[in-house]
């Protein structure tokens, strides 16, 4: 079978800030969260727990402190920055949700795309490095302090949530696998979105917002 595969390089045009709980047991819960689905027996359960003590593994969080900080994963090294590659599947994900809203997009006809996203649009490599700009050290990031409010049967809360960060100007690459040659066009519109609407946490304020270069490899 052939499929269609993409080359993309994409560059932050805003900080973009980090997804994974500073606390390992809370991180430990979310990703046991996640990993619940339809799919039974021993070999799954061995590869979701796996996959969770990869990612807590991961982390990187010697130093860091209190709960509502999030952070960056990192690479097998223990500083450079990274991104899952579920993080990029989830940003389709986002992006066919909301352009699936306005006129006149492809994903507007794209049904059960969560689906179609899932099960024919894969992203490689697992661990996605994140590159700083030329002057920064490797795993030089930084640290944005914000805060966040909620109503509550007790009024208005408002606590103070910290989160890594690394600067705009910071490229990431990776491989788009598609198992239908018809999701390239899709694929792109996603990109492009992408100059309005970021990854990772707080994107709902801008941060994250990049920029992409995509080039057709040779399968």
């Amino acid at each position: 079978m052939a499929y269609k595969k993409l080359k993309v390089e994409i560059e932050f045009i805003e900080p973009l800030l980090g997804t994974a709980s500073a606390n390992p047991d809370i991180h430990s819960e979310y990703i046991a969260s996640k990993a619940a689905d339809d799919e039974e027996g021993e070999f799954n359960r061995r590869s979701k727990d796996a996959k969770m003590a990869e990612e807590i593994a991961a982390i990187g969080v010697e130093g860091a402190q209190g709960k509502a900080m999030t952070v960056f994963a990192r690479m097998d090294d223990g500083e450079t920055p990274c991104i899952w590659d579920y993080h990029v599947k989830g940003y389709f994900k986002d992006a066919c949700k909301m352009l699936k809203k306005s006129d006149g997009t492809k994903s507007k006809s794209l049904k059960a795309y969560k689906q179609e996203i899932d099960g024919l649009v894969h992203v490689f490599p697992r661990k996605i490095a994140l590159r700083l700009p030329e002057g920064a050290g490797v795993g030089e990031v930084g640290k944005l302090e914000r805060p966040l409010r909620a109503s509550t049967a007790q009024g208005e809360r408002v606590c103070l949530s910290s989160s890594e960060t690394v600067p705009e100007g910071t490229t990431a690459e990776f491989e788009v696998t598609l198992m239908r040659d018809a999701l390239v066009d899709y694929v792109k519109e996603w990109l492009d979105y992408g100059e309005l609407r970021g990854m990772g946490q707080w994107r709902n304020a801008g941060w994250g917002r990049f920029m992409y270069r995509m080039t057709e490899v040779e399968s």
